[in-house]
């Protein structure tokens, strides 16, 4: 049977192996979910508050273990992954408060004032396929609202993160939470499309690239399945004429290289009015430049390494080809003399349609400066992309950014002034080519669920 190595991308050394799993051993996996699906479905929307509430404490409680587990898994800042755990404590919490208001039946009259109900009730095994850049989080956000649903939920992670998979169905059982419930799968991609067809198997939600969204969208359509794609993107943050520079600065810095700059909802273009551009560009690379890389593990480092050195050269391939079309290289733009998968803090002008830089996502700590005439302008090249997840918008007059928010910005999300990457209060999800569903905010409670219509007289 094939085995997965583990590389630590900081140090390039070995840290472990696994053992990829037979067809077979996936899908006892999903019949044993499916089994503990049955019974968990008829506890109440309390009980499973408390189970989500009790997983949130034990998140707590082994915070500074599993972001240790990460950082040597994918790069991450150790102090990063302690904030995701914390986020994933908070998420269990929220739907654990929420969950019951936003599940319960709701009564309808119909015809001539008959008694109606719309209850929404699980619909068993959700097959959730997430990427590395999140360790605990991407599976997290999936599991707490299945959790609270009613459903099952099985886990295929990205195999560079399969130890901190493992680790967080260890706690969540620990809290409490039926062990068959929850499944971990180590398959290939395969197997993976066997799992989609499996007739147990009755929603699938991805988070990854728009490809490969579309082959498991595809998938899963063929097999009837309900979905829910959290695709990639290349966000568009705005500095309009009036923008206040230091801030507009600060959470460009902030936006690009969050998260080593792998982040779908990172800022990535930054499409700045002719007015403020100087300023903003010479602010900005000399901010980018100072960024003090190296050890994941030290609470001082601002950047770490990219999670692989595959990743590492794809993004390296990427900045070339956009130098290659004309972009202009204003810092960084090379692989650090290290060892590890480290690429330095780079900042691309002179971006145009048709370089990756401009039409594709790069993930990585590689910034695009876009220069628009005015602020219509400036919204027009936003919009220019196939995705549509998120964005922002620096403006000093918050009604004017609020008006371009709510009316133009064609993303699922947009931030104004700020920069984060998500909250349990709100929907996270896009338009376009960066998928459809809502996680969030209580939309995700009800993305997998069955709203079911009883008629009565």
């Amino acid at each position: 049977m094939s085995k997965i190595e583990i590389i630590n991308p900081a140090t390039a050394k070995t840290i472990n192996t696994y053992t990829v799993m037979s067809k077979a051993e996936a899908f006892d996996a999903i019949e044993a979910s499916h089994a503990a699906f049955l019974k968990w479905r008829e506890t109440s929307h309390e009980d499973r508050g408390d189970v989500l509430r009790k997983i949130a404490t034990v998140l707590r409680d082994n915070a500074d273990d599993l972001a240790t587990l990460m950082t040597r898994e994918v790069g991450k800042l150790k102090k990063d992954g302690v904030t995701e755990t914390e986020l994933c404590a908070a998420i269990c919490e929220y739907t654990a408060d929420n969950g019951p208001q936003e599940l319960a039946d709701e009564d309808r009259t119909w015809g001539d004032g008959h008694r109606g109900l719309v209850t929404y009730q699980p619909i068993g095994v959700i097959y959730s396929i997430q990427p590395w850049n999140f360790p605990v989080y991407q599976p997290m956000r999936v599991l707490a609202a299945a959790i609270m649903a009613g459903n099952g939920c099985v886990l295929k992670h990205a195999e560079i993160c399969t130890g901190t998979a493992l680790r967080l169905r260890e706690l969540c059982i620990e809290a409490g939470l039926p062990k068959d419930l929850f499944q971990v799968i180590i398959i290939d991609h395969d197997t993976s499309d066997d799992v989609i067809a499996h007739d147990k198997i009755r929603g699938v939600t991805m988070t990854g690239s728009d490809g490969a969204g579309r082959h498991i969208g595809t998938k899963a359509t063929e097999a009837w399945k309900t979905t829910v794609l959290e695709l990639g993107s290349n966000d568009a943050y705005l500095v309009l004429e009036d923008a206040d520079i230091e801030t507009a600065v600060k959470y460009s810095v902030m936006g690009r290289l969050f998260n080593n700059g792998q982040t779908c909802v990172s800022a990535k273009r930054f499409v700045v009015t002719d007015k403020v551009y100087d300023a903003f560009a010479d602010a900005f690379v000399a901010e980018m430049s100072k960024m003090k890389v190296g050890d994941p593990m030290d609470d001082a480092t601002e950047l770490g390494p990219l999670s692989s050195e595959d990743q590492m050269n794809t993004v390296k391939g990427q900045v070339e080809d956009s130098v290659k079309a004309g972009a202009k290289v204003l810092c960084g733009g090379e692989v650090l003399d290290r060892t590890g998968a480290y690429y330095a803090p780079t900042v691309l002008a002179d971006v145009t349609p048709g370089m990756p830089a401009y039409d594709d996502e790069i993930f990585g700590p590689v910034a695009s400066v876009i220069r628009a005439k005015d602020d219509e302008d400036a919204m027009r090249i936003a919009n220019d992309s196939r995705y549509g997840l998120g964005g922002g918008i620096f403006c000093k007059d918050e009604d004017h950014a609020l008006e371009l928010a709510r009316k133009y910005f064609d993303t699922g999300m947009v931030r104004i002034n700020n920069f984060g990457a998500a909250d349990p209060a709100m929907p996270f999800g896009g338009v376009k080519n960066s998928g459809y569903g809502r996680e969030h905010g209580g939309f995700g409670m009800r993305e997998f669920v069955n709203a079911k219509a009883i008629f009565m007289t």
